[in-house]
């Protein structure tokens, strides 16, 4: 799930010795740059990486490519920075890894602090997304699907308006999703089903009822898509972000399969009981830096947690409840193993059966990896529960 960016705001320059302001955008909600001034060809890497490393917005004026060259640039040197910072630390006497958490905090640090520094470069937008800048494209569609209808000038960060466009080209082409037989077309701020393997899970575990299910979280609408594949009559399918309910309900639509769900806008469940519950909560309980991230990090675990405390109440007598969770967080000691059947017990809940897998994605071979121990090692799971009281 998502949240809503803060409203705009004003952004304020000085241009030509005269003060100037525009509306400043943020899909992350980060409030306008204090400080900004103006960019263009003639400005090099290097000063560009010294003004945003202190802080110091620029406004570009030149060639929208070179611009794109110029972040490029930038990320270039941001990790170079940090690759000599890790070299200076290393201490030539000792072989010993760093532990999981340390190296996960770090991680997050250095993302964190690599995006706000790439953020410092703006673009400005006239009205209904056109580019005053030399050779820009034309991002007015992806910019419409992202943020909708707009009609007046406006600043924002070239990092943004290039994940915009990304999300734009992913919404096109789609995700190929072998247990459907079919692509997913995620929106902007929309996770994208890539990590197949959980799919695989829901695809084989035997269902309890073809009658009804709640798909909790339901994003995409990738797993009430497959429930529906699967035969079940009906799914009631909820998410807190309007985003990700109109995303659902266009990828049900092209499924041929919007008869069968019905969309729900509310935080975590419907009203009523089902004989089956599924949900696939984020998997990490540490804190967002962007809107995406929502449905990877759960700050201490809220969503799931608030799942396993309410789901008995919500299941018909026999029915069942589906988690889908990855032990990534354990490997990364974010969460302990124990935790988890912890909570499932304080949920008046007890395990049927677990069905695991091993994920296949890249960064599973990636020796480079500062997480790699962790992600060799991680089990996604499929966990079958019902209530205590059954």
């Amino acid at each position: 799930m998502t949240t809503s960016p803060v409203p705009d705001t004003l952004i304020h320059w000085i241009e030509n010795t005269l003060p100037c302001s525009l509306r400043w955008h943020s899909e992350n909600g980060a409030p306008p740059p204090k400080r900004v001034q103006i960019a263009d060809d003639t400005m090099t890497a290097d000063a560009a990486y010294r003004l945003t490393c202190e802080g110091c917005a620029l406004l570009w004026r030149g060639d929208f490519q070179n611009a794109k060259q110029l972040l490029q640039a930038l990320a270039r040197r941001i990790d170079r920075k940090k690759a000599e910072k890790v070299d200076k630390k290393k201490d030539p006497s000792t072989t010993a890894k760093t532990t999981a958490t340390p190296a996960f905090h770090l991680y997050r640090q250095a993302q964190a602090q690599k995006a706000r520094v790439l953020s410092m470069l703006l673009i400005p937008f006239d009205e209904n997304y056109q580019i005053p800048l030399r050779r820009a494209p034309d991002v007015s569609l992806a910019c419409q699907e992202a943020y909708g209808h707009s009609s007046t000038p406006f600043v924002a960060s070239l990092r943004e308006l290039l994940g915009l466009i990304g999300a734009h080209e992913w919404r096109k082409t789609g995700v190929s999703i072998a247990s459907l037989e079919a692509k997913i077309h995620p929106h902007y701020g929309v996770f994208s089903p890539i990590r197949g393997e959980y799919l695989e899970l829901l695809a084989n575990a035997p269902l309890p009822s073809l009658t009804l299910a709640f798909d909790i979280g339901t994003g995409t609408g990738v797993i009430a898509g497959l429930l529906a594949k699967r035969g079940v009559k009906k799914i009631i399918a909820t998410d807190l972000d309007p985003r990700a309910l109109v995303c659902a309900q266009e990828n049900l639509s092209h499924l041929g399969c919007q008869s069968q769900v019905e969309l729900i806008q509310t935080n975590l469940f419907p009203e009523g009981r089902a004989p089956l519950i599924v949900c696939n909560p984020p998997w990490l309980p540490a804190r967002p830096n962007t809107t995406i991230e929502h449905a990877v990090y759960d700050p201490e675990s809220q969503m799931l947690r608030g799942f396993l405390e309410g789901v008995s109440a919500h299941l018909e007598p026999e029915g069942e409840a589906w988690l889908i969770m990855s032990d990534f967080a354990e490997h990364l000691a974010l969460r302990q193993a124990d935790d988890l059947l912890a909570w499932i017990s304080a949920g008046n809940l007890q395990l049927i059966e677990k069905h695991d897998i091993k994920p296949h994605h890249p960064k599973t071979k990636d020796g480079d990896d500062p997480l790699h121990s962790a992600r060799a090692a991680e089990v996604t799971s499929l966990w079958r529960l019902k209530s205590k009281t059954s």
